[in-house]
């Protein structure tokens, strides 16, 4: 299991510096020219309403470059060491800004292409705006990870199965839905999830939901591997 000591909020706040490596190459660029493209530790753009956010945060990373054709269609190439511990979460962020109880739909769909071997998993980090609340919903995990907490059961919800988790990393709440199966595309209605854990379980109030985020968490990627989303929407209001 991978544990977290501080959230990838916490981290990225800290921005230590980091020695990305002098041979870093953008090995996932699609055969056009990408739109933008970076191996910054914190890199970061907006293209078509989303952020794309290289976000390289945990310890004893290696190197990683991220590129982009829109903010819906991007990747990543990763080379990181195969040890323990979270690497990084390259993602596309969608803001919200809305309560709970505003919304009246909150859906999201994905195509991905993610490699066979490394530890990593694919998926949502959905937050409230004052960042005291983290859900999760891992669609496919590859490799030596785990949800933070502990086991709260399974439930059926915004259109697949999930074992739900329950923990605390320090620094906020976290809630992870684990998919039942691996999928690398599908669609999910985010919004009968946030309302299963206000109404259902209680765990928060009628938060508002800041920020709906969709990468990788990358533990190990040894050797470089890519990582692609070909397709992404976040949509609701």
């Amino acid at each position: 299991m991978a544990a977290r000591t501080l959230s990838r909020l916490s981290k990225a706040l800290l921005a230590p510096a980091l020695a990305l490596g002098a041979t870093v190459g953008l090995a996932s660029a699609p055969a056009q020219a990408a739109v933008w493209n970076s191996c910054d530790q914190w890199g970061n753009t907006t293209l078509n309403g989303y952020i794309l956010y290289n976000n390289i945060w945990g310890s004893g990373t290696g190197s990683q470059c991220i590129w982009a054709n829109s903010g819906t269609n991007w990747g990543v190439w990763a080379n990181h060491p195969n040890t323990g511990g979270i690497k990084s979460y390259p993602n596309a962020k969608k803001v919200i800004n809305k309560p709970i109880t505003s919304l009246s739909s909150l859906t999201s769909n994905y195509n991905v292409t993610v490699p066979s071997s490394g530890a990593y998993n694919t998926s949502y980090d959905i937050w409230d705006t004052a960042y005291k609340y983290e859900i999760m919903l891992w669609v496919n995990k590859t490799g030596a990870v785990g949800p933070l907490g502990t086991s709260q059961g399974s439930v059926t919800l915004g259109g697949s199965t999930w074992t739900v988790y329950k923990g605390n990393n320090g620094s906020n709440e976290v809630f992870s839905f684990i998919r039942s199966s691996n999928s690398t595309s599908g669609t999910v209605n985010i919004l009968p999830i946030l309302k299963w854990i206000k109404d259902t379980k209680g765990w928060f109030g009628n938060v508002t939901i800041g920020d709906v985020q969709f990468g990788y968490e990358i533990t190990s990627s040894s050797g470089g591997l890519d990582f692609t989303t070909n397709s992404l929407t976040v949509s609701g209001g």
